[in-house]
């Protein structure tokens, strides 16, 4: 995953810079897209046919793997409802601080598009999601 989101980059610019807390989410929530977001957001999220953003936890013993390198990976398989309806062409992935609406944190495109229709089940298995900070 390639891009923070200019939320993200301006929370972390007043934590170091500013003294302004930033709280980190106790859960990171995973969207598909099927148009590319920016780092202002943007994109068209999947919605309808019983989507919803999937939730990793946060925090030392979580979803996440240890840090290193300046990069982390999911540690379990994410697992996203069986469609009821044709999602379209997943072509990205975005990282959200709520299960609706909240803040884009990072987005990327996926190494290969996926269609999704009616009775799939789209995952990430345990280390496709790569966080890195370059």
């Amino acid at each position: 995953m390639a891009a923070l989101s200019d939320y993200l980059e301006n929370a972390l610019i007043a934590h170091l810079f500013r003294n302004t807390n930033y709280t980190r989410p106790a859960n990171i929530y995973v969207a598909l897209y099927t148009a590319a977001p920016n780092d202002a957001g943007g994109g068209t999220e999947v919605s309808g046919g019983s989507y919803a953003r999937q939730a990793v936890a946060t925090g030392a013993s979580s979803g996440w793997d240890a840090e290193s390198g300046g990069a982390t990976a999911n540690t379990a398989t994410v697992t996203f409802p069986t469609a009821t309806a044709n999602w379209g062409t997943v072509t990205h992935v975005g990282l959200f601080d709520a299960v609706t609406g909240g803040n884009l944190l990072m987005h990327g495109a996926l190494s290969a598009s996926q269609a999704v229709n009616n009775g799939n089940i789209f995952r990430f298995n345990a280390g496709d999601l790569d966080i890195a900070l370059q």
